[in-house]
C-alpha cells in the first residue's frame, strides 16, 4: 500500500513538473483609462522634447531649469545631472523659489521637467501652462531608457 501510494504521489508530481509554463497575463493597471485620457489630453496642450533634444539641454543647460517631478526617494535613487528635485504633488507651491517670486517672477523661465515615464512631467507642464508659465517642457520618456541608452544620472 505504501509502494502504491508513493507511486501515484510520484506520477502526480511528474504530470505537475510536465505541465507547460504559461505567461502570466500583463499586470492591470492601478488607475482607471481617464488617468492616461488626461496625460494624453495635457501633452496636445503643451510643449514636450524627445530624448535626444533633452540630452542637448543636460549638457548645456545654460539659465534653463531641469525640474526632475518625482518623489525625493526617487530622485535620490538617481536624476539627470544638474536636476532640481519639485515633485509634481507640491509643483505649484514649490516652483516660485526657483523663478525669482516675489521680486522679479520669470514667468518665461524656460524648464524641462521629467520623471520616470512620462505621465507626471506632462500633467507638471500643463499646471505650470495653467499658472501662466510660458516655456515649461515635458520630457515624456522613459528614465530607464535614458540610462539604458548610456545617458548620465546622478546618485
Amino acid at each position: 500500500m505504501k509502494k502504491l501510494l508513493a507511486v501515484l504521489v510520484i506520477g502526480l508530481m511528474a504530470s505537475v513538473l510536465a505541465l507547460p509554463v504559461t505567461a502570466q497575463a500583463p499586470a492591470a493597471p492601478s488607475f482607471p483609462p481617464i488617468v492616461m485620457e488626461k496625460v494624453k489630453e495635457a501633452r496636445q496642450a503643451i510643449k514636450t522634447i524627445d530624448m535626444a533634444g533633452f540630452r542637448k539641454v543636460v549638457d548645456n543647460p545654460g539659465k534653463a531649469l531641469i525640474v526632475d517631478v518625482r518623489e525625493p526617494n526617487e530622485y535620490a535613487a538617481g536624476h539627470v545631472p544638474g536636476a532640481i528635485n519639485v515633485p509634481r504633488g507640491v509643483l505649484e507651491f514649490q516652483i516660485w523659489k526657483h523663478v525669482g517670486f516675489p521680486d522679479k517672477t520669470d514667468t518665461a523661465k524656460e524648464m524641462y521637467l521629467y520623471c520616470a515615464t512620462g505621465g507626471r512631467c506632462s500633467l507638471a507642464a500643463k499646471s505650470l501652462k495653467d499658472l501662466g508659465f510660458t516655456n515649461a517642457v515635458a520630457v515624456p520618456m522613459a528614465l530607464a531608457e535614458w540610462a539604458k541608452a548610456g545617458h548620465p544620472l546622478v546618485k
